[in-house]
């Protein structure tokens, strides 16, 4: 046997040890160990789903959650497929993709939603003294979209398309190198999805002034050729210190999971989320909650039996 497929078979006789001992637990309650794929180390789903993860467990003893550090939904997407995670945080459009098996996922994949949590801002972030005003002004300049492999990637590439931006020098680095790269001057600008404020992109308002360019009336060319997950919104007035609203784009993140993953676990999780809501570190932005009404509007990714099993047993 070759070292690859050694490799493979490990990674999925490992995931299917986890799974199906989360499957065969018994008792008061669920137990055993799941593993959650978040993002970047420091980032806002790294630091909410430590926190998940540490309530899980106060309210579930026997319930482990170790958390992986990734880049993000695209990865945490893939991680879920080839059985290395049991639950993940994703941006709702590369969910989407990965039940569906269109874009960077070449089949649907095994996945399922717990809960809709909160409410992901599009910045397209240039300094304060550049040129550039609209999308279109991009061309010919280096862009970064994201890091590699995460649903800002997926959404700032669809973006540019829908603003019909064909000719611009992308790179993919994460939020901390594209601020350094804005800083520096390699980069014209850089895309980021996150909260409004997100801390980083203040700190860096605070350092040196930088603008959000517009990206208003592109939400409803998004929806009609990749779905309806993504909003209209406006990141504030006073946010990074603009003085008025910028028009943007938001997607929803889900946190989903594996639908081979035990029902009372799921039903488990997806209750900490709400029991705990108060001490989970959602991001600063007008419509970030966690609310059980916006909590099952997970399109066209379906609720684990689990999770809807829950909804339905405290909500009716």
């Amino acid at each position: 046997m070759s070292a690859v497929p050694r490799r493979r078979l490990l990674a999925l006789t490992a995931g299917a040890l986890a799974t199906g001992a989360l499957q065969g637990c018994s008792g008061d309650g669920p137990s055993g160990r799941v593993r959650l794929a978040t993002g970047p180390r420091g980032g806002p789903y790294a630091i909410f789903g430590s926190r998940l993860a540490d309530e899980v467990h106060r309210a579930h003893d026997g319930l482990a959650v170790r958390v992986l550090t990734t880049a993000a939904s695209v990865e945490n997407l893939h991680m879920l497929a080839d059985g290395r995670a049991d639950l993940a945080l994703s941006l709702a459009d590369s969910a989407a993709d990965a039940t569906a098996g269109r874009g960077l996922f070449q089949r649907p994949e095994p996945v399922a939603a717990l809960a809709r949590l909160y409410l992901n801002y599009l910045h397209l972030v240039v300094p304060a003294d550049s040129p550039i005003k609209e999308p279109g002004q991009l061309a010919g300049r280096t862009v970064s979209l994201g890091a590699a492999e995460s649903g800002t990637s997926v959404t700032a590439g669809r973006v540019l398309a829908a603003a019909g931006v064909r000719r611009v020098r992308s790179v993919q680095l994460g939020l901390g190198e594209s601020i350094a790269a804005l800083t520096g001057r390699e980069v014209a600008a850089f895309f980021w999805s996150g909260g409004a404020p997100t801390r980083a992109i203040a700190q860096l308002a605070r350092r040196r002034p930088v603008r959000l360019v517009p990206l208003g009336g592109l939400a409803p060319a998004l929806r009609r050729e990749h779905g309806p997950v993504y909003e209209s919104v406006s990141i504030p007035a006073g946010v990074y210190g603009l003085n008025a609203p910028t028009p943007t784009v938001a997607t929803p993140s889900y946190l989903v999971c594996r639908t081979d993953l035990a029902a009372d676990t799921a039903r488990a999780v997806t209750g900490v989320l709400f029991e705990a809501r108060a001490r989970l570190p959602v991001p600063d932005a007008p419509g970030s909650r966690l609310d059980e009404r916006y909590a099952i509007g997970t399109g066209t990714v379906p609720l684990h039996r689990g999770a809807a099993a829950y909804y339905r047993a405290v909500y009716g």
